[in-house]
Formats: structure tokens, sequence, C-alpha cells
């Protein structure tokens, strides 16, 4: 436990001042998600917390890092060994949504971590960071002259400078059919409908104006 609070100061010092919805307190919720989903599941629990605490550190839409030199420089930092440095580097590598281009990770561990940081981009949380990172990039709140991209790669998705209110369409009304853990489908479910009813406000009192 003493490493993975090492791994938790770090990060909160790493994450200082982000206004993108990838802050420390997202990476401590994707932590919290995955240990609740690990809990009666066997697995690897301290690959589970790693992966989780540092799954944005290199983070491709926020920083230009290669071969996932944070998460590595990190772990080396508070004491982990190579086997499970590539073990969480691996699974970091696998869980991030890519369109089209996504890929279920191999493990168990990594099933969860990928589960755990769908769920926090999801509901009232999801919601928030959706626009909070829309302001980061400059996005539009929402242009109905410019249509959400119904296929999207991971290079587009990257790269796509649709509105905010597309990012529900491309990906966050997707993520609920892709979970991977039962207790994750359950969670999902409902937050899905939460964001599907703030959808529905949101163009009712747009097409009123």
């Amino acid at each position: 436990m003493e490493k993975i609070n090492i791994i938790k100061n770090q990060i909160k010092n790493f994450f200082a001042g982000d206004s993108s919805g990838h802050d420390y307190w997202h990476s401590l919720r994707v932590y919290n998600n995955a240990i609740r989903l690990a809990e009666d599941t066997e697995c690897d629990k301290e690959i589970v917390s790693l992966a989780a605490l540092l799954h944005d550190v290199d983070d491709a839409k926020i920083y230009h890092t290669e071969n996932y030199e944070n998460a590595r420089r990190m772990m080396k930092e508070a004491g982990y060994g190579n086997d499970t440095v590539e073990m969480v580097v691996k699974i970091i590598g696998e869980i991030s949504f890519r369109g089209e281009e996504s890929i279920v990770p191999e493990s168990i561990e990594g099933k969860i971590v990928q589960d755990a940081d769908r769920l926090d981009a999801m509901g009232a949380i999801g919601i928030a960071r959706t626009f909070a990172y829309g302001g980061y990039k400059n996005k539009e709140l929402y242009n109905p002259e410019i249509l959400p991209k119904t296929l999207i790669d991971s290079g587009s998705y990257l790269e796509n400078d649709g509105s905010s209110i597309n990012h529900f369409y491309e990906k966050l009304f997707k993520i609920k059919d892709m979970m991977n853990t039962e207790k994750a489908k359950e969670i999902a479910e409902e937050r899905d409908l939460f964001m599907h009813k703030f959808l529905d406000e949101f163009m009712d009192e747009w097409e009123g104006i």
C-alpha cells in the first residue's frame, strides 16, 4: 500500500491545475471504480490499482510522450520492478477508447480498468467532463450543422473537431455496450439512461430558442 500511496502523490502533483477533465480526481475515481469492480474477482489488485491510477499520464489527447515514459518513470521511482511495469503499460495501452478500433484487453485486470475508466465517462460526471474537455479544446458547445461521425477510427477520434454534443453520439452512448464485467454493465445502464435524459432536455431547450 505504501507504493500505491507514492503513486497517488505523484499523480496529484503531475495533474495539478489540469482543466481537461483528465485530472487527479478523475484518476482517483477510476481507481476507486476499479477497486470496487475487482472486489469479487480473482485478479492482481495491485496491477489493477497501478493501471487505474496511471492510465492517463501518457494520454495522447493531452501529452506527447513515447513508450509510456511518464508511467514508467513514476513506477520506477516508487520502487516497482520491470515485470510489474511491463504488465501495467500493456494494460494502459489497451484500455483507451479508439472508436471502431477499440479493443478488449487480454487480461482480467485490463478489462476491469477499462470498465472503470469508461464508467467515469458516463452519467453526471461524464457529462461534466465532456464539456470541460470541450472547453479545454475550444470545441463548440453544439452546432447542428456539424453532424456526429457514425464511424470513427483512432486517428479521427483524436483529431475530431466536432462539438461537445457530438461526443455523446460518437462515444458516450456507445460505451454501455462495451463493458466487460457484469457489475460495470449494471452501473452503465443507469448512467447511460441519465445521459439520454440530459440530452433530451438539452435538445428541447435548444429547439425552443
